[in-house]
This record gives C-alpha cells, structure tokens and sequence, in this order.
C-alpha cells in the first residue's frame, strides 16, 4: 500500500482520544464511511486484512491496530518482544490499543459460603491505553516461521473447512444443476458446483458456510439480499487472504448499503470478524495456535504493565 493510501486509513478527525471500546469502534467506523464516501476504499481493504491476521484480539482493537499501521502483520507489547529475544527500535512509534483494568469484587454470601477458597470473583472496572509494536518496528533475534504459508493452493484447509461444516451439521453436495451459481445455500445443507479451482472453491464454500452461520435466523429478516451476499462474500475475502490465497479485493461501494447508517455498518463489520474469527480457528494449524500461545511471556509478569502484555488478545 503506497503513502497516499497509508495516509487515507490512518488520519483521525483531531479529537479526544477514544476512552471505551465502544468509543473505538465508533471513530473508527465514522472514519470509514468518511473514507468510502470520498472514494477511498483502502480503510475498508486494511480492516477485513487485519480482521484474518488479528482474529484473536477484540473487534475494536483490530480496527484500531489497522487503522494506525494497514501493513501489520504481528503484533505484541514490548515485554512480550523482549521474551521472544527482540527490542523495539528506537523512536518508534506504538500502536495505541485497549486493555481492561480489572478489579474484584466478593461474591454474595451465601455462594462465597459454597465456594470459600475462591470468594472473589475478577471484574472488569474499565479500560487503559497500552501500546504495542508490529514486528516490523522491532530488531534481534530472528522468529521461527511457523504460520503455514498458502500461495494460491488450499493445501490441507480446503479438507480442515469441510470437516467445519460437516461439524456445524450441515450437508455437503457437489451439484451441476446448480449453476450458473458457483455454491448455494439451502439452510442445513450447502451445494457446490464441481470444476471450480481450488482457491475458488475454498472461497465459494466459506460465503456459502458463513450464510449457513449468519443468515438463517432472525438476521435474515432484519438485513437486504445485497447485505447478506456482501457480508458472505467479505468473510471469504478474510479467510481466504489470511491463508495466503489470492482474495481479490474489498468491496469498494460497501457504504452505499447502509446508506451512510453507522450503527448498521459497525454492526456489520463486527458480524464478519467474529464469523471469519470462528472459522480461522477451526481451520488453523496447531503451529498457529503455538504461535498464539508464543505471544504471551514465558513466566507469569510481575508489573501491571507487563501484565498488559499478556492479556492483549482479549481486550475490550
């Protein structure tokens, strides 16, 4: 992504800094539709991104870490680089994000009678901000390559997301009377037409799951045609971008169906996160899920801040 585009997604509104995680989302939506009205879909392009890489954090701080810095690609808080033997360079500038102050509070008496070794139970008392760093913004020693690299082939995902399917208790159909459709979506069952490449079939069988996912309940009512094929469409562009395949592009005119509605927007864009999140996870390698566990320190932190470090990925 060259400068000008940089510029489009990361230039906030000059404006108290965004205190909750309902206040994040908020701006950053707001800074979306500005984006998309004045012909910019770079935003929109750097959020779905960052939807794939950063699924294991919360929807407003992948908006955030994509808003700051589009070409992140992993990122922690300096203890957590300095546990993996790398520095943060010098001047370099973090990525502002949420992480909970949590408090406790005693439980009511008679369930702290029931559960006398554990009478306290953690709360969540508010939000600070902390900063962390993208890979790129730090130096030492080298990190194991441990994410599975796809480039234009499924490999075994293709194999993983049919497993997934088969999970959620929806049947699985190769069909030629189906087309010119290239998959379909009947509400427990799916059909796909046969002959497509892989990396098209892959992205057809993800839009049609998130359809059995999403838009057999009551948001089916609640949303338009267009909506819900964009909505399944953005989500195959996330998963599929994530695994390495050739995901073509955001839909540029995303804004015009909601008509400038930012609830609806934010509402949507949470939908695809979470629907893309869960379907990462049930795709992912265990080496992925190593790598998560990498991001945390190797001992217990022993500071506030240090303790920040190790619970980013479940902020706000």
């Amino acid at each position: 992504m060259n400068n000008t585009a940089n510029a489009n997604v990361a230039t906030l509104p000059t404006a108290p800094k965004p205190q909750t995680s309902k206040e994040v989302i908020a701006a950053n939506v707001k800074l979306l539709i500005e984006q998309l009205e004045a012909g910019h879909s770079e935003g929109l392009t750097a959020y779905l991104t960052a939807m794939g890489k950063f699924h294991n954090y919360s929807f407003g701080n992948i908006l955030e870490i994509a808003r700051q810095m589009p070409a992140a690609s992993r990122v922690a808080g300096m203890y957590a680089w300095n546990q993996l033997g790398r520095r943060v360079k010098k001047g370099q500038k973090g990525i502002r994000i949420l992480a909970p102050l949590m408090g406790t509070k005693r439980k009511k008496d008679s369930e702290a009678e029931k559960d006398t070794p554990y009478q306290y139970q953690p709360v969540l008392v508010g939000f600070r901000a902390v900063y962390v760093f993208d890979v790129s913004q730090t130096e030492g020693a080298e990190l194991p390559d441990l994410r599975e690299r796809v480039k234009g082939d499924v490999g075994e995902y293709r194999q993983r997301l049919i497993d997934f399917i088969i999970a959620q208790g929806i049947e699985l159909e190769f069909k030629e009377n189906i087309a010119p459709a290239l998959g379909v979506s009947y509400g427990g069952k799916i059909a796909i037409l046969p002959g497509q490449s892989a990396a098209e079939e892959f992205s057809t069988l993800v839009h049609e799951v998130s359809h059995e996912l999403l838009h057999k309940c009551s948001r089916r009512t609640a949303t338009t045609k267009t909506v819900r094929e964009t909505e399944a469409e953005a989500i195959a562009f996330v998963v599929s971008q994530t695994i390495g395949l050739d995901a073509g592009h955001a839909a540029a005119d995303y804004i015009h169906l909601y008509h400038g509605n930012a609830a609806l927007l934010a509402e949507s864009l949470e939908v695809i996160q979470r629907t893309s999140a869960l379907i990462l996870s049930a795709i992912e390698t265990p080496a992925v899920e190593q790598e998560s566990s990498d991001e945390a320190p190797a001992e217990q932190p022993t500071t506030t801040e240090d303790a920040t470090d190790a619970a980013l990925a479940e902020v706000a």
